[in-house]
């Protein structure tokens, strides 16, 4: 299967353009296992370098996990100030203390005035963004409802347990 929307400028992504394999996440802060799939990642990206490019969208499950939009707006606040990669790893890393408080506590690295991120979460300046995210998965192949490790390599829809995705990702790398 196909993901519907290829990787364009728009998307969060790490890596060469033209690198031999591109890995799309859709991720959710506030879920566990996509919790345990970033480390996954990050030895990915360290172990292929210049082979693999990393693009993560947003997917927040908030029925599931109600911090989980809050965290994902909060990274794309971060990224309006070249930084959501620093907010992303910091979202993962301090993901079981999840709340307002953390994120304005988070946010005081990119910007010295965490009020402006309270601003943005209180009028949801940036849900668009996170909802287009989120309606590219759900319109995709198979109509994803569920994360992680729900990722595309190279367009091709994989879902795999964080634990299983450590193992089966080094494939496009081998041959």
């Amino acid at each position: 299967m196909q993901l519907k929307e290829n990787v364009t400028p728009d998307d969060h992504s790490q890596g060469p353009e033209d690198a031999k394999v591109t890995l799309v996440e859709y991720g959710d802060y506030q879920c566990s296992d996509c919790g345990s799939a970033y480390p996954v990642v990050k030895r990915l990206e360290e172990r292929f370098g210049k082979v693999l490019r990393f693009t993560f969208r947003n997917f927040p499950l908030a029925e599931a996990h109600p911090m989980a939009e809050s965290a994902a707006e909060a990274a794309e606040y971060a990224a309006t100030k070249g930084k959501f990669w620093q907010m992303h790893g910091d979202l993962y890393e301090h993901q079981t203390q999840l709340s307002i408080e953390l994120l304005a506590t988070l946010a005081t690295k990119n910007e010295p005035d965490a009020g402006l991120l309270t601003e943005a979460l209180v009028q949801q300046t940036f849900q668009k963004r996170v909802i287009t995210s989120e309606s590219v998965a759900k319109d995709g192949p198979r109509q994803m409802s569920g994360n992680p490790a729900v990722t595309s390599i190279d367009g091709v829809l994989i879902m795999l347990p964080a634990a299983l995705a450590a193992r089966t990702l080094r494939w496009p790398f081998t041959s």
